[in-house]
């Protein structure tokens, strides 16, 4: 019952909520009304920190032990007292560590930008360098994801969560206090969605919840507008695409056609560094040879991973229940949407998910962003042109 009792709230407010307002400003209102303190605790039980003066090595087996892609980082130099804004340095990720150690090496086709040739065995070298080897999560500081980014505190509602993570495209959000020097929890969209999926059989969600995609408008990115890569095109392009589109994953289709063969998401560039031997082989080293050979590892190993599992996907007639029924089972963060020819027609993320459930009203987050997280200037974010 306990997975029920946010559900349940929402469902109080929505059906208690003052006439007249239209179905939409009935969910903001419930939404506005429940606070942030109120959303379950993060699984682990605590949050997981990797310190600044960490080594990189050290950072990597931090997120894999813990099998997080990314976690804040706490500057060593600050002082006991000192308010979160002023102990963390950001978030560290496997993308910035990897975009950092490109931007740093001296390996001719990286120095020129032309990886077309490049094989696995480039990222052997990589982990074995001596940058690698000295450098401190405190030196890639401007390779961070999440730099500047954003909090919430208990006392906000879960309608400032929702469409931080929908509108404002954050994929997951610190809980703090004001004043305070910890963060006491983390909101993801992974979250929010698990949680609409309790939600089934409660009027407000399945009033949306029955809707075909199309009669929403889904999926959003779709045709010629949606980023994709075929399989031949260079691992390294691929993330590089990723990177500067600000989007977390891309669909591989199959060369010269629509058809979906395989899902590249941000955190599968783990893998480069973790077991960049599995990599020796495969020259050039493009997106269809890194699935392959990702894929032979985690079998090998017997470890449960989406890439080990059928691409999602879903048609346009299916429901937004069942597409989020999908996506939280799976445990991914997209579902592409295939037409009758199973041809790729546009894709449906998480934040599309939680955007149909959340608008946001006229001045709602008025100075609310004076609190984000400036970029410090010690830390510039590097840049790096792939081609």
């Amino acid at each position: 019952m306990e997975s029920k009792r946010l559900p349940l709230k929402v469902q109080s407010y929505w059906e208690n909520a003052p006439a007249p307002l239209s179905p939409m400003d009935r969910l903001n209102a419930a939404f506005d009304t429940i606070p942030v303190s109120d959303f379950p605790l993060l699984a682990l039980g605590s949050v997981i920190e990797v310190r600044s003066d960490a080594s990189l090595e050290e950072a990597l087996e931090i997120l894999g032990k813990h099998r997080i892609y990314s976690a804040p980082v706490p500057d060593v130099q600050a002082a006991p007292e000192s308010s979160w804004m002023e102990k963390y340095l950001g978030m560290v990720d496997f993308a910035g560590i990897v975009h950092w150690l490109l931007k740093q090496s001296d390996i001719a086709p990286l120095v020129s930008g032309d990886v077309s040739s490049l094989g696995g065995d480039v990222f052997i070298e990589m982990k074995v360098s001596e940058t690698y080897k000295k450098a401190k999560v405190s030196d890639i500081a401007g390779s961070f994801r999440w730099a500047p980014f954003i909090s919430v505190q208990p006392t906000d509602s879960l309608l400032t969560v929702l469409l931080l993570l929908s509108k404002y495209r954050m994929k997951s959000l610190p809980v703090v206090e004001s004043g305070k020097g910890s963060i006491l929890n983390f909101i993801t969209q992974g979250d929010v969605t698990h949680m609409l999926v309790q939600c089934s059989g409660l009027s407000w969600f399945d009033k949306l919840g029955k809707s075909s995609l199309t009669q929403l408008g889904l999926p959003k990115a779709r045709d010629q507008k949606m980023l994709q890569v075929e399989e031949r095109v260079h691992i390294i392009v691929a993330f590089d695409l990723m990177s500067r589109n600000g989007v977390g994953g891309v669909p591989v289709v199959a060369d010269g056609t629509r058809k979906v063969v395989g899902n590249l998401s941000a955190s599968d560039v783990s893998f480069l560094l973790t077991v960049p031997e599995i990599f020796q082989h495969d020259s050039p080293l493009t997106a269809g040879k890194f699935l392959a050979s990702v894929r032979k590892h985690l079998a090998e190993k017997k470890e449960k991973s989406p890439l080990l599992r059928p691409v999602l996907t879903c048609k346009p007639t299916e429901t937004l229940k069942g597409s989020i029924a999908k996506l939280d089972q799976a445990k991914v963060h997209r579902i592409y949407v295939v037409d009758e020819n199973e041809d790729l027609i546009g894709v449906i993320t998480l934040r599309d998910i939680i955007s149909t459930f959340v608008e946001e009203p006229a001045g709602y987050f008025g100075t609310f962003f004076d609190g984000v997280v400036p970029a410090s200037p010690r830390y510039p974010v590097p840049d790096i042109h792939i081609s």
